[in-house]
Formats: C-alpha cells, structure tokens, sequence
C-alpha cells in the first residue's frame, strides 16, 4: 500500500458512513457501513496475529483506492449499503443473488383486476413482491394452486383491454375473465385478498375468510360458487397437512443457520408463521474470508429489503458485533409494527435454531456434492477430448439468420460447468450481409479473440455449432491472431434426419458428432454421454439466445420497411415509434389517437399512418422483408 492511500486512511472522519474498496482499474471490490468510519476500515489493517482473513491478506495486493460516503446515521449508512451493493455488484461482498436473480411474485394491488407474475427483478413500483424463492418447483406449485382455485386473472393488461372472447383458460374454471365480462371489482378484490393471506403465510386467517364466503354463498343460494370455495378450503387444509404444528405462539419468526467451510458460505431460514413450520429457504454464496458477523449484518439488510413480509422475531446463531437498532428501525418503519433481532441461548428457539442450523449444512453438503460432480464431468471432458487445458471457462457460438435475412450470431458461456449469464454476448454481423456461415463465424471470432487478446484473458474451451468447416472458420480468426494454440477447440454437429417417420413409427437421425482440429474423422460419443450432453447443453443455449435475437431484429426490420412506405415518416418519427411502440404488432394495435400522442406525430399523420396499417391485403402490395 502507498503512502498516499495510508494517509487517506488515516485521516478518515469518526462518523457513521459507507466505504468503498476499489482497485487499480477503478473497480468496486467491497462495500461495508461503520458507525464509525476511521475506526472501521483501520481495522482491516491491523497486523494481529489472530487475523487470518483471507480478504485481508488481500487489501494489500488488490486496494489502490477509497472511497467513504459520510451519512448522519447508521440508519441511512444501511440503506445506502444496499443500494451500492446493487449497484455496483463488488466481487468481495455477500450478493443475495449469488449469481443469479432469485424469483418473486409480484401483485400490483393498484390495478382494478390484480394478477400474480413471476419475476426476478425488484421494482420501485409500488406493487407488492412476495420472496426471493430459491426452487422454481416450489414457485410453480405456488402459482399452479392460485390460479386453480382462486381464479385471478393470467393474461398481460394489453391483452386484459383488448380480449374479445374468454380465453381457455377461463373455460377451466381458473379465471373469471375480467378482460371479457363484467366481473364486480369488490368480488375479484375478494379472491385478490384471499390470496394476499396466502402468500403472507396468514392461514388461520385465511380459512376463517373463506369460511365465512362460503356461509354467505350458501345462505344467498349460490351453490356453485360455495362449493368452489369448500375446494379452496380443502387445498389449503391439505397444504397445511405438510406442516407441522410447534406452538401455540402466534408470533411469525424467520430462524437464521449457517454453515461454511473453506469456500462456501451456507445461510438457511427456516420460518415459523402462526405456529406452523412454513418451510425454509436456503442461500449458498462463495466464501470471501468476511467476518461472519459483518456477513449476517449486510445479508439482514439485502434480505429483508427485498422480503415483503417481515416477522416479528429474527433469531439469529450469534451475536452481530455492531449494534442492530439502525436495522431493527428500518424493518419497524416497513412493517409498520414491532420487529425484534436477538439470539436465544436455550429453550425451544434455541432448538429451532439449531434446526436451521442443520438445515444449512445438509444445503452446504448438497452444494459440495453437485460441485464434485460437475469437476468430474470436467475432467472427463478433458480427457475424452484430449484437451491440454481444464475446461473452466468454455463458450459456445452460433450463427442464426432468417432466409439469409437478418443475419446475427451468439455467446454464451460456462463456468466451472454452470451457465454464466453474465458472459453471454450478441453480435450483429459488420462484414457479411449474405448467408455465408464460415465468413460469419470468421468475423464473430476475430472480434471476440481480439477482445481477449486486449483484455489478456481466453476461454479454456470454445465450441462451435456445427463440422469440420465451421470449426475451420473459426480456428482461421484464431490463427490470424496467432492464438490458436492458446485455446482448445470443438465442433459440435447436431445429428440430421435420416428418415422421416410414418405416423406409427419413429423417426431416424444420425448421431451427434464431435470435430477435433487436426483429426479426420468425428469423434463419437454414446449419445448419453454426460460429457455430449454438457455441450448439447451448451449448443442448445446458444442456438436458442441466438434465435430469440434474430427474431427481434427481423421484427425491428419488417417494422423499418412498412414504415418507410408512407411518405411523412423520415428517420427521426420512425425512430420515436420503434422506442414508443417496440414492435410492429404493438404499432398496429394501437389505436389513432395512441399513435398521435407520439412525439413528433400529430392526428393527421396518425389518421394516415393507422390507414395504411389496416388497408386489406389486397389493396397493399407485397411488403419486401
């Protein structure tokens, strides 16, 4: 560490505020709150024998910077702390999404017909979210039981205003179609309220609402409507049988286990709503060497800042070092009541406790297991493929156009055997406006290898969607650049129909083949090779990133083309419509009077624009594409 950054550090101010670690490129490595600010980051670089943090061995290699935001408290250094791990992702923070986006479910109960979505990123909307769900099982039979039998509605609120006829859904008997019928907004908030104590864990509460519905239902005579209720209340009785009663204590408490070894961090919540065990959630993250106090103090905060619900009691296996008022204060203001942190020392919660703890290393163990695996698939890899290098770090390329229209190519990528979204990269070809596969793959590996070559870092393994000519391609962009023996390669050749099937029968395709540089012949695998479907995998995900793109583009450019037909609409209007409307099916829904609120589109440009949308096919001619 230089000078400048010791005397930076030294004269810190003594306030509550958030600290920013950054290395020589400018890059955020971990954010953390202190009370006190001087006193926190010097800690980091006391010299004590006892301190064998691996995070801290590093301050002196990785830290070129500091930046302290300075705050009035603690109160605000948490919400800060919270944005800027969002923001800034640091490679040595706990992330709650730990490299992916957790699931929720999202109500907006400003609508006048609510609907349950499924989304992974939070929202500063107003809507009410529900989660993070860690199991996309757990979150379908979630949404499988509302939708069965309390009817909110499934479709988006474009199609809720434009509908003309109930949809099969409604057919089921699982919607009420709101976007076709006249269903009285008091009924529907009734079902939307019923579900609200469902997703809330609220139980007792939600059987005597639907009790007291059914009563009302039968003494009004509506037979059918009660019965449908008595089936409601028979799921969530059966729900409930999966859960097993602790105590008569009403209170709603979250049970907070850990468990950790040498590179990975285990958290588990086990919840406790009125009584009942609801279940739990589990949190794998790598381990950075944290203090484990510092780690449960920022997990709190991420976690409870993106949790809609909010118990009474967090129990927790420790006591955190710094004082939990400030959060104890934030999670009081959102809940709107009593909220408490503590951590027991004996007696039935310690059990609980324990029982979270439990839970943590079973999820720990589980996590070692899969990473065993995926280390020995790799190796076989390595080995089938007679690779010099592990393949750590893999990527796969595709190229994808429609009737050599629209032609654009894929990245997606792998590591330590897992799908890496992050690394996943489209390209529009700059060179090639033909359908020419090898020149395709030519361009999109020159300028992704001469990335590489500026960053100074390649992939162990890349594979390439198709034969021996693609994968020549390819390598000739390598050599080029004089890197081709840095990089393993492979070319994956999707088997091809043989024969095509009679209805009684099935159909025959040739194997799946693998093409090595400098080899002959294709390599074949059994088709069940774990190793053929790891890049079958792969291959896939590439194809179909690739084809979601092209379909997008042709879209965008179909959409270009109607529109240059009508005089008046030059490059800045046919912009302004691309951003307002984003497709050409939306553009033609719209009515005259959305499409003249555009900017730059008055009525009559708009009267002219929606005719020509809507002329009869035979009164148009034939659009080019």
């Amino acid at each position: 560490m230089d000078n400048r950054l010791r005397e930076k550090i030294n004269n810190l101010p003594r306030a509550p505020g958030v600290y920013l670690m950054k290395s020589a490129r400018g890059e955020v490595l971990y954010v953390g709150k202190a009370i006190n600010l001087n006193a926190r980051v010097r800690s980091y670089f006391v010299q004590a024998p006892s301190d064998t943090r691996p995070f801290v061995a590093l301050l002196d290699r990785v830290l070129a910077d500091l930046e302290v935001v300075v705050v009035h408290s603690e109160k605000e250094a948490l919400l800060l702390e919270s944005e800027l791990i969002k923001k800034h992702q640091p490679k040595y923070n706990i992330l709650l999404r730990d490299g992916k986006s957790y699931l929720h479910l999202r109500i907006d109960l400003h609508q006048e017909f609510p609907r349950v979505e499924v989304v992974r990123n939070l929202e500063e909307d107003g809507a009410t979210y529900f989660g993070p769900y860690d199991s996309a099982t757990d979150i379908r039979e979630v949404v499988r039981m509302i939708r069965r039998y309390f009817q909110l509605r499934v479709c988006t609120d474009r199609t809720l205003a434009t509908r003309k006829r109930p949809c099969l859904i409604h057919q089921m008997g699982r919607c009420l179609a709101p976007c076709v019928y006249e269903v009285p907004a008091e009924e529907y908030r009734q079902h939307v309220d019923a579900v609200m104590l469902l997703l809330k864990g609220r139980s007792k509460q939600l059987v005597d609402f639907l009790k007291k519905r059914m009563k009302q239902y039968s003494e009004e005579l509506k037979f059918e409507e009660a019965a449908r209720v008595r089936d409601q209340l028979g799921a969530l009785g059966r729900s409930q049988e999966k859960q097993a009663v602790v105590f008569n204590n009403t209170d709603d408490r979250d049970f907070l286990g850990f468990a950790q070894n040498s590179h990975k961090l285990s958290i588990y919540i086990l919840q406790l709503r009125q009584g009942r065990l609801d279940g739990g959630r589990s949190f794998c993250f790598k381990q950075q060497g944290i203090p484990l106090e510092e780690v449960f103090s920022s997990f709190l905060n991420l976690y409870y800042a993106a949790e809609s619900f909010i118990p009474s009691h967090i129990l927790l296996p420790m006591q955190l070092q710094e004082d939990t008022e400030a959060l104890v204060t934030l999670l009081r203001e959102k809940k709107n009541a009593k909220v408490e942190i503590h951590t027991p020392s004996r007696g039935k919660w310690r059990s609980l406790l324990q029982t979270a703890q439990e839970n943590a290393s079973n999820n720990l163990q589980e996590h070692e297991h899969e990473e065993e695996d995926t280390q020995k698939l790799l190796a076989q890899l390595q080995q089938k493929l007679f690779l010099k290098k592990f393949p750590r770090w893999v990527e796969c390329f595709d190229i994808s156009h429609s009737q050599g229209k629209s032609i654009v190519a894929s990245k997606v990528a792998a590591v330590e055997g897992k799908l890496e979204k992050g690394r996943y990269r489209r390209f529009h070809l700059k060179t090639v406006d033909a359908n020419d596969d090898f020149r395709s793959l030519y361009e999109i590996l020159f300028r992704r290898l001469k990335r590489g070559e500026e960053e100074g870092a390649f992939p162990d393994l890349i594979v390439i969607d198709g034969g021996k000519g693609q994968l020549s391609a390819a390598m000739a962009a390598a050599r080029d650049l004089r890197i081709a023996e840095e990089i393993d390669w492979v070319g994956l050749a999707k088997g091809r129909l043989l024969r095509q099937a009679l209805p009684a029968e099935a159909s025959t395709h040739s194997e799946e083949r693998l093409f090595l540089p400098g080899r002959k012949e294709a390599l074949l695998l059994p088709q069940n090779a774990p190793e053929l479907l790891f890049l079958a995998r792969l291959r896939d995900e590439a194809h179909r990133f690739a084809l979601a793109f092209q379909r997008k583009t042709a879209r965008k450019q179909l959409l270009r083309t109607r529109l240059d037909e009508i005089p008046g609409i030059g490059s800045a209007r046919k912009r302004c419509l691309l951003q307002h409307f984003g497709s050409h099916k939306r553009l033609k829904e719209a009515s005259c009077a959305e499409i003249a609120e555009v900017c730059g589109i008055g009525e009559a440009l708009a009267a002219k624009l929606f005719d020509s949308l809507h002329k009869p096919k035979e009164e148009k001619e034939p659009l080019g594409t």
